[in-house]
C-alpha cells in the first residue's frame, strides 16, 4: 500500500508539473517575485532558499523542484517544504488547483501566525540620524499590524547589513557596504525593539505610513516573510539595501503595484516612501518623536534658571526631594523638571552611559516624585514637515548669470540626495549628503567643470543644554575655490560647533584641506555660517571663509544664496559668490551672480 501511495504522489506531482509548464508559470511575474528574481537571477544568496541545485538562476527548475517537494514531503514537521515555504504552497495550490497536499504539522509557523494575527501593514521610516553618516539617508522597514489596539505589540520586518558600523572603521564600513562586503539579513522582531533602537538610542524621529493592503494581501506578505526570515543576501548600500528589499514584500502582497520599477541605479529609503505614495498605497501617517526631539521640547518649556536641574538630578548632584520641597519653583515647572529627568535617564541608559541598577533606582525615585505632583499639562510636540512632502533625490539644474562681467551658463546633475541650499522641508535640519554631483559651466565658447563632487557630507548639529554635539563635514572632489581659477581636486574634513533656534542656526568650522593643481598643496580654513530657515517656502544661506595656505598666501571666500521652494520638486535659487584669486603675481577679486532653476525627480 505504501509503495502504491508513493507512486501515486509521484504521478500526481508529474501531472501538476506538466500543467505548470503548459501555463508557463515559471515565467509568471508572481513566481519571479517569490524567488526575488531579476533578469533571470535571484537576489537571494542563501542556498537554503532554493530547492533546485540551480534554483538561483533557473526559475523553471526551482518551480519543478518545489512542486515535487510539496507533493512528496520527506519530513512532516517544521522542516517540511510546506512549513518552510507557505507562500509558494498557497500560490501553487491556487494556480494549479491542487486539492490535497501531504499532512504536515507546522508548529512554529502556526504559533507565530497566531501571535501576529496579521490584519494590516505599515511602512515605517526612521528619519536621518544627525551624527551618523551611515544613517543619514534614513531607513525603511515594514510593520505587520495585528488586531491589538497598541501598535507596540505588532512585529517589524527588517532587512539590514549583518554588521555594526560603531565597531568598524568608518571608511572600511563604507567601502564594504558599497561593494557587497556584508551579508544582509531578514528578520522578524517585536516593533517596540525597533523603536528602542531607532527612536531612543539613535535619536531618530519615526514616521509611520499606513498602507491600504487588505487582510488577505497582508497574509500573503507574511507567508513570504516567513520564507525569508533569517535568510542571507549580499548587502549593497545603494541598491540591494534595507529599503529595496521591503519592496519585494509589498509587490508579493499586491502583484499589481510596481514599486521596484521606480529605481534603476540607487535606492534611497525616502525615495521608496515617495514611490509608495505615487502607487497610491498610503492611507495615513503617524509621527513618533525621538528621545532627542522630546528632550529639546523640554528645553523650550523649562525656565532658564531650571534648565540645568535635570542634568544635575541624573548626575546625582541634586535630589528629587529638594525639587518637591522647593517653594520657589511652581508646580508645573517641577513636573517638567522631573519628566525631563526621566527622559534623560532613559536616553543615557539606551546609550549605555549608566548601569542598570543605578538606572532602576533613579527611575523609581524620579517616577515616584513625579507621581506625587499629580497630572499636569500634556507635552505638545509639534509635528514637523512630513518627509513624504520633501523634494526627491535626483536634481537637475539649469542656471545662468555673470562672472567678472561675462555671461555664463550652468548645467548640473546630482543623483543623490540633499544639500544645505536645497529646501530643508521634510529633511533633518543641518544635514547634507551628496554623491556624484556634477556642474558644468559655459562661457566664452568654453566648457568647464565647475564642480564635480564625489562625496560631500555635512552634519551641523545644533548644541543645547542636553546635547553637546560636535558638528563636522567632509568633501572629496573637484571645485574652483582654490587660489587659481581652475578646477582642482580637493579633500577636506573639518569640525566645529553650531547653535540654533526657531529662526535658523549659525555655525563655526575649521577645515584642514589638501588640493592638487599639478602638485600637492595644503591649507586650513576657518568658516562662519548662518542659515535662516524659519519659513518653509524659503531659506537663506551665508558662509564666510578665510584660508591660510602652506605657501604663506591667504584667501577670503564668501557665498550667499537665497532659495525659494516653488513646488515640492521645483526650486528657484539666487546665488552670489566672492573669491579672492591669485594668477601669477597678480591678485584680483572674482564676483559671480547666478540664478538657478532646480528640478528634483
Amino acid at each position: 500500500m505504501l509503495i502504491f501511495f508513493t507512486g501515486f504522489l509521484y504521478a500526481s506531482a508529474n501531472a501538476y508539473i506538466q500543467k505548470a509548464q503548459k501555463l508557463n508559470l515559471s515565467e509568471s511575474k508572481y513566481w519571479n517575485l517569490l524567488l526575488h528574481m531579476e533578469d533571470g537571477v535571484s537576489q537571494i544568496d542563501d542556498e537554503r532558499f532554493f530547492l533546485a541545485s540551480d534554483g538561483k538562476t533557473n526559475a523553471r527548475n526551482e518551480l519543478i523542484a518545489t512542486i515535487e517537494a510539496l507533493l512528496n514531503e520527506r519530513t512532516f514537521d517544521d522542516n517540511s517544504t510546506a512549513c518552510r515555504f507557505p507562500a509558494r504552497k498557497a500560490w501553487l495550490k491556487e494556480e494549479l488547483n491542487i486539492e490535497k497536499f501531504p499532512n504536515v504539522n507546522c508548529v512554529e509557523y502556526n504559533r507565530v501566525l497566531e501571535r501576529l494575527n496579521p490584519k494590516s501593514a505599515t511602512l515605517v521610516f526612521p528619519a536621518a540620524h544627525i551624527n551618523s553618516p551611515a544613517s543619514m539617508f534614513g531607513h525603511t522597514f515594514l510593520r505587520i499590524n495585528s488586531a491589538y489596539n497598541s501598535k507596540l505589540l505588532s512585529y517589524a520586518v527588517n532587512y539590514a547589513a549583518d554588521a555594526n558600523p560603531d565597531n568598524e572603521n568608518a571608511a572600511v564600513f563604507a567601502i564594504k557596504g558599497l561593494f557587497g562586503g556584508y551579508y544582509g539579513k531578514y528578520s522578524l522582531l517585536p516593533y517596540y525593539d525597533k523603536l528602542k533602537e531607532y527612536r531612543d538610542s539613535e535619536q531618530r524621529d519615526i514616521w509611520e505610513y499606513d498602507l491600504n493592503l487588505n487582510e488577505k494581501e497582508v497574509l500573503k506578505m507574511f507567508e513570504h516573510i516567513w520564507e525569508l526570515n533569517e535568510t542571507l543576501s549580499d548587502y549593497y548600500f545603494f541598491t540591494e539595501n534595507c529599503s529595496y528589499n521591503m519592496l519585494w514584500f509589498l509587490e508579493v502582497a499586491r502583484e499589481s503595484i510596481h514599486l521596484r520599477e521606480y529605481f534603476n541605479y540607487q535606492v534611497i529609503p525616502l525615495e521608496t516612501v515617495h514611490a509608495a505614495k505615487s502607487e497610491g498605497i498610503i492611507n495615513s501617517n503617524f509621527y513618533r518623536p525621538s528621545k532627542r526631539t522630546t528632550l529639546l521640547k523640554y528645553e523650550e518649556l523649562l525656565h532658564k534658571e531650571h534648565i540645568a536641574i535635570p542634568l544635575s538630578l541624573v548626575d546625582s548632584n541634586y535630589s528629587e526631594q529638594s525639587i518637591i520641597e522647593n517653594n520657589e519653583i511652581d508646580t508645573q515647572q517641577k513636573r517638567y523638571i522631573l519628566e525631563a529627568s526621566i527622559e534623560l535617564l532613559e536616553y543615557r541608559m539606551s546609550k549605555s552611559k549608566i548601569d542598570k541598577d543605578e538606572y532602576l533606582r533613579k527611575f523609581h525615585a524620579f517616577s515616584k516624585a513625579r507621581a506625587s505632583l499629580g497630572q499636569g499639562e500634556k507635552l505638545d510636540i509639534k509635528t514637523p514637515p512630513n518627509p513624504i512632502d520633501s523634494h526627491q533625490a535626483i536634481k537637475a539644474s539649469l542656471g545662468g548669470g555673470f562672472r567678472e562681467g561675462e555671461n555664463i551658463g550652468f548645467l548640473g546633475l546630482r543623483p543623490a540626495y540633499h544639500d544645505l541650499e536645497d529646501s530643508s522641508y521634510g529633511f533633518l535640519r543641518g544635514t547634507q549628503i551628496e554623491f556624484l554631483n556634477l556642474e558644468l559651466s559655459y562661457s566664452k565658447s568654453k566648457l568647464d567643470i565647475e564642480n564635480a563632487t564625489i562625496i560631500s557630507i555635512v552634519s551641523l548639529a545644533q548644541r543645547s543644554e542636553f546635547f553637546q554635539n560636535l558638528s563636522w563635514r567632509t568633501k572629496l572632489g573637484w571645485d574652483r575655490d582654490s587660489l587659481d581659477s581652475t578646477s582642482n581636486f580637493i579633500g577636506t574634513i573639518g569640525a566645529g560647533f553650531s547653535w540654533g533656534n526657531e529662526l535658523g542656526y549659525v555655525y563655526i568650522m575649521t577645515d584642514p584641506l589638501f588640493y592638487l593643481d599639478g602638485e600637492f598643496k595644503s591649507a586650513i580654513g576657518s568658516s562662519v555660517g548662518f542659515v535662516f530657515d524659519k519659513f518653509s517656502y524659503m531659506s537663506t544661506n551665508i558662509e564666510a571663509t578665510r584660508r591660510w595656505y602652506d605657501s604663506g598666501e591667504e584667501q577670503n571666500l564668501l557665498a550667499l544664496s537665497q532659495s525659494f521652494r516653488v513646488f515640492q520638486n521645483t526650486q528657484l535659487k539666487f546665488k552670489y559668490d566672492y573669491k579672492e584669486r591669485a594668477r601669477l603675481e597678480n591678485r584680483y577679486n572674482e564676483d559671480s551672480l547666478r540664478v538657478y532653476l532646480n528640478y528634483y525627480f
